[in-house]
């Protein structure tokens, strides 16, 4: 499989309610030079993470220990700016498996879809539901239900759907990457070959 598969997520999240992140703030364009998924994450949100001497910087959420788990929530436009795939890379290598936001870029939803995270577009009143529910307890759960398609605060019971192309989702039920998908029907697809006049 490509990643693990993903059904429901129970988790802390991350709070940054900052809107038009880009992707080269996610993964610096310097960062680009590697063509395997893994490393990427220690270079996450690079230039907003550390000083240019490699020091943490104290206020930014990464290195606040107040704030954890496998949820990032994040402001309207999530991901926008060029289509580097290596922001996705960087997320789920980071170990996030859901970014919730209001608004995606089309690509760089598209390339959480294809390496196991989940991207939730929620309407705009209830992303500032999440945050204030993060803002007054830093440990409150959050819950992803992909099957159902819905997320939930769990302190609250506070519900909503969300929408997810059929394909993407079945294959993030199955832990495919779409080669996955191709080689998981790899019988039918030989069969169907095997009928063709050549």
């Amino acid at each position: 499989m490509a990643y693990d598969k993903f059904k429901v997520l129970r988790s802390t999240a991350v709070p940054m309610p900052i809107e038009n992140v880009d992707t080269d703030q996610i993964i610096p364009a310097r960062f680009l030079k590697a063509t395997e998924r893994k490393g990427f994450g220690d270079n996450l949100f690079r230039d907003w993470r550390y000083n240019s001497d490699g020091s943490p910087k104290a206020d930014f959420v990464l290195n606040n220990p107040t704030y954890s788990g496998k949820i990032l929530v994040g402001g309207k436009n999530f991901g926008s700016g060029s289509s580097r795939e290596h922001a996705a890379w960087a997320v789920y290598d980071y170990g996030f498996r859901c970014v919730i936001s209001s608004f995606f870029a089309d690509i760089f939803r598209g390339n959480c879809l294809n390496v196991g995270v989940l991207p939730v577009q929620v309407s705009a009143s209830f992303l500032n539901k999440i945050f204030t529910e993060i803002e007054k307890n830093a440990d409150a759960e959050f819950e992803v239900n992909l099957p159902e398609q819905t997320v939930t605060i769990l302190a609250t019971g506070d519900q909503e759907k969300f929408d997810i192309n059929g394909y993407k989702k079945d294959n993030m039920l199955n832990g495919f990457d779409d080669i996955d998908y191709l080689s998981n029907m790899k019988s039918e697809i030989e069969e169907f070959a095997s009928g063709l006049p050549f």
